[in-house]
């Protein structure tokens, strides 16, 4: 029976140095630091739950419960949890950044890439300890990877087919775009710096991997995330402070008039955005008509 390069079963390995381990510690004690001197409070907090989420799946479900998890050279509790909080940070942090039109976004994506692209080269160049080899398959997993990510997109074709305005939407394009997007940036890293894969010799597995890897893991999350930024930033402003209070479909409305405007100045009421939109007013006329 022909398997789909989706069902395919696939080997997600890393082999690096223990000082990437470190490195890269260093790396998001200062993205965090930024954050915070920045007034990213809500930003810094999500990301710091996108790390413990991703320990639970990666140690909880992944490890213990599927057993598709091995390791050579560490040991797995430390090193998944190092992993969890590096790969959960950043890419939630830069998610949320994106969702919520930062107008530094440039800047902080930038960060973050050039970080993913030069840790490995780093670390293999004056690393050297022996190397740690982790890595999982994928069989037991995908099919339902699969399926989350076609009831929460298809919630989200299903809510917009009954919702006149444009503007109560969900920006459905933008948030496929971001969920595939964030994902390949750091498997496309991990594949060019000589981690991710490395074991493997044939370039059609290591581009498997990069492939399914991009369209599935992380974009399967990206209605939900979209939905906890709706319902968080509908009341409480990116410095958690609290704002005017408005209903999940004014600040859905709210979030698609934003325009990132590089030299704008943070508005109040855009909570976690500075890009300046139109007044309260002209968004109640909106809902209204």
């Amino acid at each position: 029976m022909q398997t789909s390069m989706l069902a395919a079963e696939i080997i997600a390995q890393r082999v690096f140095q223990p000082l990437y381990i470190f490195l890269d510690v260093g790396f998001l004690i200062l993205l965090c630091l930024l954050l915070f001197f920045r007034r990213k409070y809500l930003t810094l907090l999500f990301g710091i739950a996108g790390g413990i989420l991703y320990m639970i799946v990666d140690y909880g479900i992944f490890h213990l419960l599927l057993h598709t998890r091995t390791i050579e050279g560490g040991d797995l509790f430390w090193v998944l949890l190092w992993m969890s909080m590096s790969y959960g940070i950043t890419n939630f942090v830069w998610i949320w950044l994106w969702v919520s039109k930062d107008r530094h976004l440039t800047e902080w994506s930038l960060l973050i890439v050039v970080w993913w692209i030069s840790a490995p080269m780093i670390a293999n160049t004056f690393g050297t300890g022996q190397e740690i080899t982790i890595q999982r398959t994928t069989g037991a997993y995908h099919g339902y990877m699969a399926l989350i990510l076609f009831v929460s997109y298809a919630g989200a074709i299903v809510y917009n087919l009954f919702r006149r305005e444009k503007t109560e939407r969900f920006p459905l394009l933008r948030m496929l775009t971001i969920g595939i997007l964030v994902q390949f940036a750091w498997e496309f890293a991990l594949l060019i710096g000589g981690i991710r894969s490395a074991g493997l010799t044939d370039i059609s597995d290591k581009l498997l991997t990069l492939i399914v890897n991009s369209l599935l893991e992380t974009n399967l999350g990206m209605v939900g995330i979209f939905c906890i930024f709706v319902a968080v930033t509908r009341r409480v402003n990116e410095d958690l402070g609290a704002r005017s209070r408005v209903s999940f479909r004014e600040r859905m409305v709210e979030i698609n008039r934003l325009k990132t405007d590089r030299h704008a100045e943070p508005n109040r009421e855009g909570v976690v955005s500075v890009a300046e939109f139109e007044d309260r007013e002209a968004c109640a006329s909106d809902l209204q008509g």
